[in-house]
This record gives C-alpha cells, structure tokens and sequence, in this order.
C-alpha cells in the first residue's frame, strides 16, 4: 500500500460550480459573436485549470445531478420545490459543461435517483480506503459531515475570497461543533430554505449549536425536551419528527451503487483536437493559449508595404522581416491574439521642424484622422504632455514627443494650430475627452466633430467593457503593448510617460492611434446597423466638447463655509454617538459591525430572526437598520451617526482637498460611459451622490459658490421630467391634463387614487401618491411601498390597485414596455438609445422580475438622460454664439448650475429654460425651474 498523499482525487460537484459561474457573469454576460453566453462555460472550464495547475491531481472526477427524482422525493415530497426554474443560461450550458470535461478527458459521475454530493461522498470514502487524498470540491456547507483525516473539503476561491481546504478540524471550527458528523444535526435543526428542508421553527443556527453542544444530537435533545423552556419547548417537541426528516434529508449516502475504478479516474491530460475545437466555437482564445501554448516555430512574418507618408526603408531591424523562429522568442502554437510583433505595420516617430510640418501637410488634407495624447498622469489637470500620435490609415501611426520645457513645448504644439482648429476634420480619440483637456491646458483648442471609440461602444454595448486593450482583443484579435510594461504596475512605484524611452513610448503610442482608428472603422457599420448614428453624431459625441469645457472651468469652492460645517458636523456626531451608547448601556466600538450585531441582537435582541452575512455575523447595514428605526431609537440614530461620519469624511473635509492649487477650483471628471441608462455620472468628486435629503446634507450645497463678486450661481431643473415622459409615453390622458393645466400632479394622483376632490387631498394621502408616482416609474412592489411608507401591505396593494385602475393607460404602457423587450430582448429611449435586457424572458422568477422593473424604468430615466444632454448642447452653443461671459460649470440629475454674470443674469433666466423645454419634444409641456443665489443651496 503506498502511503497518503501519493495518490490525489478531485472529485467536482458540478452544479454547484456551474450555479458559481453563473452568478459570477450574470452582471458582466460573456456574449460571443454567435450570440451564446459562455459565461458558465468560461467560469467552470477556468475553475478547473485552476485545479490541474496548481493541485496537480492524480485522479479526478465531475459529479452531475440529473433531473430524475432522487430518493430524498421519496422521502419528502416537498423536497427542493421552492427551487426557481432554472436560468436559462444554466440549461444551455450544462451540455457545453459536460462537452468540456469530456475533452479535458475527465469521467463524468451521474446516476438517475442519486445528487452529486451522494456519488461524491460514496467515491470519497471509497477511495480514502484505498490510500487516496480526496478533496471534494464544493462551495456547498453540506459536504463538511464528510471530512475526515484524508478527505478534506476543498472551496473554490470565489468574489476575491482565497481557496479554502477543511479537514475535520476547521470544519468543526467552523461550525463551532465537536465532531464533523453533528454538521446533519445542525441542518437537520436550522433547515436548509435552498433545498426546502424544514429543519425546526425558531431554530438558527446559533441556537443549533448551543443545544448541540448540551446535547450532541437532535436524538439526544428529543430525550431531553423537559430541560427546555418556552416556545422553544414547545417546537422542539411539535416538530421533533420534522426535524429528524430534516436530518435524514441532509445526511449524504454514502451508498451510491458506484463502483470506485481508480484506473478510470486517473487524469492523463486532455484530448487536444477536441478541446481546441470547442474552445474555437466557444471562442476561448485566451483560454486555447492557457492550454495550447507551448513554444513552436514561426514563420517569417513580410511587413507589408503602406501607400503613406514616410513610406520607404525600415528605420529598425524590428521593423524588417520579423524572423521570431528564435529561441529567445518564442511563440505559442496556437497564437491567441495579433500584437506588434505579428502584425503588419509602418510606425514612425516624427521629430523636427520639417518633419513635423510635413506630416501636417497630410494631416490637414485627411477628412479625419485620429490622436492621442501621451502624458504623466491620468488626471488630464495635472499631466504634462509627453507626445502625440496620429493615425489616418490603418496600420500606419506617426509618434510627435514633446519636450518638459512648457514654454517649449506650447511653441511646438502651435505647429499644430491649423489642423486641430480645423472645424471641417473629424477628430477621432478613444475617451477623446482626457485629451482635449490635456491640450486645452496647453492654450490649444480642439473643433469641429469629434468621434470617441468609448462612447460608440458604449451605444453598441452598454453595459460592457470599453477600455482600448478589451476592444482590440474583443473587435480586433488584436493584444496591444501594455502600459504597465512600460512604466511598471500600479502603486507608489509606478513611473510614467517621461521616465521611458522615446523610441518605445513612440511604439505604444502609434499603436494607440492605429488601433482606435481600426476601432472606429469597425464600429461605424455596426451603429448604423443599430440605428444609433443620430444618437452618437448628434448627441453623445458634440456633447463630449460641452462637459470638457464644464470641467475645465470647474467650481469655486468656499473653504470656510465646509471648515464650519465640519465642527458642527463633529460635534454631533459625538453627540449621537453618546446616545447610542447610553441606549446600549454601554461602551463600544461603534464602527465595528462585529461589536454592533452583537449588541443589537444579542444583547438587546431587537430582532430574534436577525439575518447574517456571509461571513458569520450579523447584517448592521443601512437596509437593516432602516427597518427597525421607526421602532428603536437606538437603530435611528446609527443611521443618522453614519449620515454624519459620511459626510464630514466624503465631503465636506475631502472637498477642500481637491482644489487644484493652479485655478483654486473644483474640476470634476464627468462620464458618458459608466450608467447604462444613459445618465452622466462624475467622480473627483462624486457631485451625483452629494446627499440633499436631509438638512445637513444639502448644506454641503452652500460651499458650491460663483468665482468672484460679478457672478452669482444660477440653477435651472426639469421639474418632475420623469413623471412627465411616463404620462407623454402612456398617453394618459389624466395626467397629460393636469401637466398641462399646471395641477399639482402629486395632489392629482391622490385625489384620483384616494376617490376624493382635489381640495380635499391631505398632506399624507399626497405623500403616498407621491411615492406611489415615483415608485411606479421603478416597478415598485406591494412589498416595497409598504416598507417606503410604512404601511400594511393590504394596504400598499390597495393603493396599487386603484393607481392602475384610475391610470389604465400607465398600466397598459407598462405591459407593453414588457411585451416589446420580451419580443426584442432590448427597450429604447426617445432617442433610440438601448438598454439590453437578456433575462426578460428567463424562467428564474427573481432575473426575469429585475429584468422587466428595467424595461419600464429604462425608457424613461433613459429619454430623461436623452433630453438634458441635448439640453446642454444646445445651451452651450447658444451660449457661445451670444459670445456670454456667464459658464455652464454643473449637471446634476436634472439640473444645470451656471456662473452667471450678473449682466447676464435675466437674458439666462429668460433664454435657458426654452432651450431646456424644447430640447427634445413630447406631448406633454417640460417644466424648468431657475433659481438664483450667492451658493449653490440658495440657487437650488
């Protein structure tokens, strides 16, 4: 018999890794060009690389479920039926799962009336009987009643969260048990709600563990029911029978008729061709290299001659044949993506007076080109330029470096006056913006059309990645050089730009220019394809010049008024935190939710079924607490010391900090490309998420102040535009009425749902069909008005209920909206913008449900994003033609803040709420409201 440890099983429980990997990808799809997800397949396939790598198992196996009633339906009928149908992604990939595992080579283990964790339990013990190592791999909690010395169980790294292996000890750790087979007591006591099993009411698992650890089983605690009290008494005797079901439902046969082959699971390596085949239908080109890639030779690569400036003789050895048959060089046999050094290419770095003039002369000939910007930081108001590169036929790029000196290096620039001032040469860029600052800061004016590679993706593919590098690799099957390869990885010893050679900076960055060009060229047919070239040209891309102007001038910030607000803040905080303490009677660390859980729920046991994150202790978030704040004064004001500690510490002491110390101003960062819905969102700071629902919060607003004593802050916001773009897409005529006639819409509804004239509408009847309005537009449930306004809800339904019925028509839009994304899988905006919903068809009740809340809420928070980029356009155009003294310098939400010149100030409050009104047309009248003061919360 050779000793423990030679002789290594795996034993995969599929399903469970296969529900893994669908939840890892369910928020970031991996579509590939035949439309397939192969999210599942790419998770599994990657876990079980992970395991042959690193593991190097000698044996090794796949459990499978089948859908075949297993004993334990037998046993109870009830078993699993609360289960969801399962996702559709998860049933058309379990086959492409199984195709895999079969090519890698490895025995699948199923067997109809038998789970996976049965056959892996009974292989298990089998095999550590014949000197194995076993390790079954699994996240599923279950599998710890079967650790033993040499079967261990064996949890996936999974969320960032590192492999962990648990022999008997640390699952009785875990547990807090004191031999690994009370781990079925504990199911057996707590229930299992995945898999239906009853278990005992009023049993959690702390309770579990407690009275195992006085009785040691559910047989011994069934003896012993007369030292028990109470409600406790009572239910353990009620539903002892219960809970032993429970315990036999969650005990593991180990008595599957398997027979353990050992020559049948010894892992040998894959079966080459037909795995390669199935990674290239699957697409798998990084995972073919993983696999596939050991070192061959490769032919000769001929650099193709480009019709283009400095066409001639290579300037580097790199750049003539390329023989990379060396052994220095070698490259795999099955090469997953084009680089620099495979692909045809006419790089050039450009230097000189003459040169540079030359170049020029074929710039300004070109109906577009592409450019890119090289510098030393990534925020665009602190960089210094470090070159610049163009490209305007594919495959050929031109590399222009710059020196340090800023007097120099703005006297070099202005050679390039002409073609950028251009207003008849579209100008190309990936996240084109980061460079129009760039040179803005270096006296330079970018005009005319812009087109970003960033943004036309994010119209194809909203929710996607957009970088350049996933792009080339995703359009292009093309890898570019990595910046990190150049200037090192992120942290405190990462170089930049300046640091590198000028003749590889020159590489990369042509290759930049090539590439977006390349992109862009890909893109332009698949925008027209998806009717979205209104939308790009018309609105996403002009709008690329009006937020870089915004941040460029950015924002007076009143120093002061912040250092005042964050001693107040300071001391009330202190002060809430006080009373927290004297409410839990004692002194506690209140920022650790570990301390907090416990004294709310064990010490003052305000909720007997709190819940528990997944790590073991209780859940203290703000979804928590706000449910138990209208009962316990100690919940409420957590939440209100939190809402104070966040915003001395996100704002109003960060603030300050982020003044540029060359313009003393605020200069945010605005996103096109971030929300799916098309909303702009910011960071550097955050101004979207500046909070201005309580008191405190919106003083943050004051700071926000005009740049001197000419100008005063003027604010202009869509009132209600949500609200009115539901009642211009429904055609309701009710509410297109009282939009029009200038009713309170809020008082309408009520006086409509509540079946009362509209003067006698209450103050609470208008708060409920002001959160009914506004919840609507989101899909509200029963349940979630009844917890926003906390009320029954029989109740919330009853509101519901007669919302649909006076405002049919908003109800049939709403099933219409549904109808259309099931139909197309997509909804759109006023606009044609998209919103892909690849779940609202799904059978998963809970995916489908998400699914159809956005196809009614997408449409109009998209069309409301629609129109204020529109809106914006149009006011910074205007505002340039009119030559104003007055800046655009904010847009949040619905509202643009203005530096307004106090000459100005009546030709703005007349001028820029037409032009927001009208920006984009609907049926019913938009509304804008303006408001002037010395700070942003007077204006607002």
């Amino acid at each position: 018999m050779s000793p423990k440890g030679d002789k290594k099983l795996f034993l995969l429980d599929a399903m469970a890794l296969i529900y893994r990997a669908h939840f890892a990808f369910s928020k970031n799809p991996r579509i590939n060009s035949k439309g397939l997800n192969t999210g599942i397949m790419l998770g599994f396939t990657n876990t079980l690389l992970e395991v042959l790598e690193k593991e190097r198992p000698t044996h090794i196996a796949v459990a499978f479920d089948t859908k075949a009633p297993t004993f334990r339906h037998v046993q109870f009928e009830a078993y699993k039926a609360n289960r969801q149908a399962q996702p559709e992604d998860i049933e058309i990939g379990i086959p492409w799962v199984k195709q895999i595992v079969e090519a890698f080579d490895i025995p699948i283990l199923e067997l109809d009336g038998f789970e996976a964790d049965d056959i892996i339990g009974t292989i298990a013990k089998k095999a550590e009987r014949t000197s194995f190592q076993v390790f079954m791999m699994t996240p599923d909690k279950d599998y710890g009643q079967l650790v033993e010395e040499h079967i261990f169980l064996y949890k996936p790294a999974f969320m960032g969260n590192a492999v962990d292996v648990m022999g008997p000890k640390e699952v009785c750790a875990k547990w807090d048990i004191e031999n690994v087979d009370q781990v079925r007591d504990i199911l057996g006591l707590m229930g299992d709600a995945v898999d239906n099993i009853p278990g005992i009411p009023g049993i959690g698992e702390k309770t579990a563990v407690k009275l195992l650890k006085q009785y040691g089983s559910i047989e011994e605690i069934l003896k012993n029911t007369q030292d028990l009290k109470g409600k406790q008494k009572e239910n353990v005797e009620n539903f002892g029978a219960q809970g032993l079901l429970s315990k036999e439902l969650a005990t593991i046969s180990l008595e599957v008729p398997v027979e353990f082959d050992e020559a049948s699971l010894k892992y040998n390596g894959p079966k080459e061709e037909q795995l390669k085949a199935l990674f290239a239908e699957l697409e798998f080109r990084t995972l073919t290299q993983r696999v596939f890639g050991e070192a061959i030779k490769k032919p000769k690569i001929k650099v193709s001659e480009q019709l283009g400036l400095f066409t001639g003789p290579p300037q580097s050895e790199e750049d003539e044949d390329l023989d990379l048959s060396s052994e220095d060089n070698p490259l795999p046999a099955i090469q997953l993506h084009d680089n620099i050094l495979t692909s045809a290419h006419d790089y050039h770095k450009v230097d000189g007076e003459a040169a540079i003039k030359e170049l020029i002369s074929y710039l300004e000939k070109q109906d577009e080109f592409c450019f890119d910007t090289e510098t030393t930081a990534l925020n665009p108001n602190e960089a210094e330029l470090v070159g610049l590169s163009f490209a305007y036929i594919a495959g050929e790029a031109f590399y222009i470096p710059f020196p340090s000196d800023q007097k120099e290096a703005k006297e070099k620039l202005a050679l390039f006056k002409d073609i950028f001032e251009n207003e008849n040469i579209i100008k190309i860029g990936q996240n084109v913006k980061y460079d129009i600052l760039v040179l803005k800061n270096y006296g330079m004016e970018v005009k005319g059309k812009l087109y970003d590679t960033m943004l036309a993706h994010y119209l194809i593919e909203p929710e996607g990645k957009h970088s350049m590098d996933w792009l080339a690799q995703q359009y292009l099957n093309y890898k570019p050089v990595s910046i990190e390869s150049l200037i090192g990885k992120k942290g405190k010893n990462q170089g930049n730009m300046r640091d590198v050679d000028e003749d590889e900076v020159s590489k990369y960055a042509a290759e930049d220019a090539d590439i977006t060009l390349k992109l862009k060229q890909t893109f332009d047919p698949m925008i027209k394809e998806n009717g979205l070239e209104k939308l790009l040209h018309e609105v996403e891309n002009p709008l690329i010049n009006v937020l870089a102007a915004m941040e460029f001038e950015g924002v007076r910030i009143d120093t002061e008024s912040l250092a005042e607000l964050s001693e107040v803040l300071e001391e009330e905080s202190k002060a809430i935190e006080k009373r927290v303490y004297e409410l839990a009677g004692e002194v506690f660390n209140l920022a650790s939710p570990k301390q907090l859980g416990e004294i709310l729920f064990l010490k003052l046991n305000l909720d007997p079924k709190a819940k528990k994150t997944k790590t073991g202790q209780f859940a203290t978030g703000e979804e928590v607490l706000s449910k138990m704040a209208g009962e316990h004064e100690i919940a409420a004001a957590i939440l209100e010391y939190r809402q104070m500690v966040k915003l001395k510490s996100t704002y109003v002491d960060a603030l300050p900090t982020m003044i540029n110390p060359k313009t003393g101003r605020i200069h945010t960062t605005y996103n096109q490309f971030v929300a799916a819905t098309g909303r702009l969102s910011s960071n550097n700071p955050n101004l979207q998420n500046i909070p201005i629902r309580t008191a405190r919060g919106r003083e943050i607003r004051k700071a926000f102040v005009p740049r001197d004593e000419n100008y005063v802050i003027l604010a202009a916001d869509y009132s209600q535009i949500e609200l009115r773009i539901m009642a211009a897409f429904s055609k309701d005529e009710s509410m297109i009425e009282a939009f029009r006639n200038g009713r309170d819409i809020h008082a309408t509804t009520a006086a409509k749902i509540f079946q009362v004239p509209l003067d006698e509408v209450t103050t609470d009847m208008r708060r409920k069909a002001k959160t009914a309005n506004f919840g609507i537009i989101y899909g509200i449930s029963v349940f979630g008005l009844s917890q926003r306004l906390n009320i029954p809800r029989s109740e919330a339904k009853e509101i519901i209920d007669s919302y649909f019925k006076e405002f049919s028509a908003v109800k049939e839009y709403m099933d219409s909206c549904i109808e259309k994304a099931k139909k197309n899988e997509y909804v759109e905006t006023i606009l044609g913008r998209r919103r892909y919903l690849r779940d609202i068809n799904s059978r998963n009740q809970t995916m489908r449900g998400f699914a159809e809340r956005n196809a009614i809420n997408a449409p109009i928070q998209g069309s409301a994003a629609d129109m204020i980029k529109v809106a914006m356009i149009q006011v910074h155009d205007w505002m340039i033609r009119e030559n104003l003294k007055s800046k655009m310098i904010l847009q949040v939400h619905d509202e643009l803040v203005f530096d307004a010149h106090k000459d100005e100030v009546e030709l703005l409050k007349s001028e820029i709420p037409k032009i927001m009104a009208n920006a984009v047309k609907i049926i019913v009248p938009l509304e804008v409201e303006v408001g002037l003061g010395k700070d942003w919360l007077e204006a607002h």
